[in-house]
C-alpha cells in the first residue's frame, strides 16, 4: 500500500504538468493584418466567399487550418495570409503571437499581428475571398464591441445508459454561458472567434500606448 501510494505521488506532479490533449480540436492560425492607409493604421478583414462550405460570408481575419507541412503555428497563418491575399512572404512582417485561444465549440486558434507592406497592392484570392475591407484602428479602440451571450448544453445521445442512474433527462441541460462580442463597423458586423482575436489585439495595444 505504501508503495503504490509513493508511486502515486511521483506520477502526480508529471501528469499534472503535461499539457491539455487537443488532438480533438479543430487547430488553426490567423493572422491580424495591420495595413497603412492614408497615413493611419488600419486592421484588414476578410469576407469569406459564399461558395466556402464552413462560414461562408463571415468576417474573419487571413487564416486556416494548420498542415502537416508547416513548421510552426506562424508558419500556417503566413502562408494562409499570402494564399489568400495573393502576397508573397516578403511582403508580410509578423511582429508576434497573442495568447492562443480555445474556443467553446472545439476549435483551437493560435493568433499572430503583422505588418503588411503597402508597397504590393492586395489581390484576395476569389476562391476562398469575397472582399476585403479595412477599418482604422483608432476607430476600433474608440468603440467598445457590443457583447451578447451564448449557452452550451448536453443531452444523451442513443447509447446512453439510463438503465445505470437515475433522475437523468434525455433533454438539453444548459452547462455553460459565454459572451459574445460584436463590433459594429458601417454594415460590417465583426464577430465569433474573429471578435475575441480583435478584442484581445485591441486590449495590448490600450496597454502600450497608455504606458
Amino acid at each position: 500500500m505504501k508503495y503504490l501510494c509513493k508511486k502515486i505521488a511521483e506520477a502526480l506532479p508529471i501528469k499534472s504538468g503535461k499539457n491539455k490533449d487537443y488532438s480533438e480540436y479543430f487547430s488553426a492560425a490567423v493572422l491580424v493584418p495591420i495595413v497603412v492607409q492614408d497615413g493611419q493604421l488600419t486592421v484588414l478583414f476578410e469576407v469569406r466567399s459564399t461558395q466556402l462550405s464552413w462560414q461562408p460570408g463571415e468576417i474573419c481575419f487571413p487564416g486556416g487550418r494548420i498542415d502537416k507541412e508547416d513548421a510552426s503555428f506562424q508558419a500556417a497563418a503566413v502562408r494562409e495570409t499570402q494564399e489568400e491575399l495573393s502576397l508573397s512572404a516578403s511582403e508580410i512582417k509578423v511582429l508576434g503571437p497573442l495568447e492562443e485561444i480555445i474556443s467553446p465549440i472545439g476549435v483551437r486558434l493560435h493568433p499572430y499581428v503583422g505588418y503588411i507592406s503597402p508597397n504590393q497592392p492586395i489581390t484576395p484570392n476569389k476562391d476562398e475571398v469575397a472582399e476585403i475591407f479595412t477599418v482604422p484602428l483608432q476607430f476600433l479602440l474608440e468603440n467598445p464591441p457590443i457583447v451578447g451571450h451564448m449557452e452550451m448544453g448536453t443531452r444523451p445521445l442513443a447509447d446512453f445508459p439510463f438503465d445505470l442512474v437515475t433522475g437523468y433527462s434525455e433533454e438539453w441541460r444548459a452547462r455553460k454561458t459565454y459572451q459574445v462580442l460584436f463590433f459594429k463597423y458601417g454594415e460590417y458586423v465583426i464577430w465569433g472567434l474573429t471578435a475575441q482575436v480583435l478584442q484581445q489585439f485591441l486590449e495590448m495595444v490600450k496597454t502600450i500606448t497608455e504606458e
